[in-house]
């Protein structure tokens, strides 16, 4: 990674102001999921362990350019003044005098958070007058958000014009992992691709057939893929207007992308449908995938012997039923067992690897859904090319 980090600055009597990513899921006023909080904890303590005071930013949820009590960053700064086991004031702003003046007057290893920075309708449009104001409340910035660096946000990529910009820890665990898959991969490498839709995922398509030895491709987007190999889906999810693409990509990629040989299917769109396993050119009429087979794992295990590098993003099949869930799990339990070093993209393959019990074993799980992808479409994302080179 040549970007600079929190080691390479020194932070001693500084005021540090602080991107992380504290979009948290909340019922009822509570954090109902912490790990995102966790994930920033590493940074906050070496920052405040090096004589520094930080001033927290994030958002948190959509609420639209101004205030609203439902999207409050409050029951967030409750939890991580549990987790540093130190108080941590509550700005009523994340900008204005008040919120100035506070963050002027924080002492070496105090804590203040702002409010949610999307209360300001400046923040998503990047404004640069957000951004100044923003900026001085600290004497250097740091961004640990990696799920938001795709973004160019006021608190995202405008702070970073006025003050000096380095990465926190899990920003560089993310850029390092996710750099991995990208540029000078071990090998043989293996790259997963999952999810419903193709179109979202073209570029990355490409940019990976260009890096990996061997591409898995299952879930929604094989359906396309399938499609554009002349099979029958019946009432499968094929987006018709990217069937082209395909084609030219299954004809560019020869035997380097692997597609699922047997499917189970259902019979409805639904988690208590009647399901059976039928070949993959062989779907009933009236039925749909929803899951890929046991011949198509037995692939995917020996596709996966040996490798060094395997890095997978989007579900294999509809995991939010239980019934059409197999799939997606057993890939998972491979990963685990296989011994090489697994990056898992954010968003529901993240959700999908904690469900089946092996998140544990994973080398990394990426933070960040929408940025992990973007990454790994090989585009620089704006909150990292803001921060200073090494």
């Amino acid at each position: 990674m040549n970007k600079k980090t929190v080691r390479d600055i020194d932070l001693k009597g500084k005021r540090v102001l602080m991107r992380v990513d504290f979009n948290v899921p909340m019922a009822n006023d509570q954090v109902t999921d912490d790990k995102r909080i966790r994930a920033s904890l590493p940074t906050i303590q070496y920052v405040l362990d090096q004589g520094a005071s930080v001033i927290l930013m994030s958002h948190l949820g959509r609420p639209k350019g101004r205030p609203d009590p439902e999207f409050s960053l409050k029951p967030a700064a409750e939890v991580l003044s549990q987790l540093l086991g130190r108080p941590v004031k509550m700005a009523p702003d994340c900008v204005g005098p008040e919120v100035e003046k506070m963050a002027r007057e924080l002492q070496p290893g105090e804590v203040l958070m702002l409010e949610n920075t999307r209360f300001h309708v400046g923040e998503e449009k990047n404004d640069l007058e957000l951004a100044k104001q923003l900026a001085t409340l600290g004497e250097v910035y740091v961004n640990d958000a990696f799920g938001s660096a795709h973004r160019a946000h006021a608190s995202t990529e405008g702070v970073a014009r006025f003050l000096p910009a380095v990465a926190g820890f899990l920003m560089e665990q993310e850029l390092e992992y996710l750099g991995r898959a990208t540029s000078n991969p071990e090998r043989p490498y293996i790259a997963i691709l999952g999810g419903a839709k193709i179109s979202d995922k073209i570029l990355v398509v490409e940019n990976l057939l260009s890096k990996c030895d061997k591409l898995i491709i299952g879930g929604g987007m094989a359906n396309t893929f399938l499609a554009a190999k002349g099979y029958n889906m019946q009432e499968s999810l094929v987006e018709t207007g990217s069937l082209d693409v395909a084609r030219a990509l299954l004809e560019k990629a020869g035997d380097k992308i692997l597609l699922p040989v047997d499917l189970v299917v259902a019979d409805a769109f639904s988690a208590d449908a009647n399901a059976q396993v039928v070949d993959a050119d062989q779907i009933p009429p009236g039925w749909r995938a929803m899951d890929v087979g046991p011949k198509t794992l037995e692939l995917y295990k020996a596709a996966l012997q040996g490798a060094k590098l395997i890095v997978w993003n989007g579900p294999v099949g509809v995991f939010e039923f239980p019934k059409f869930a197999e799939g997606t799990f057993a890939l998972a339990r491979m990963l685990a067992e296989s011994g090489a070093i697994t990056v898992i993209g954010g968003g529901d393959s993240a959700s999908a690897v904690k469900k089946a019990g092996v998140a544990k074993q994973m080398t990394h799980v990426s933070t960040g859904g929408g940025a992990s992808l973007e990454f790994l479409e090989g585009k620089e994302l704006p909150g990292v090319a803001a921060l200073l080179d090494k």
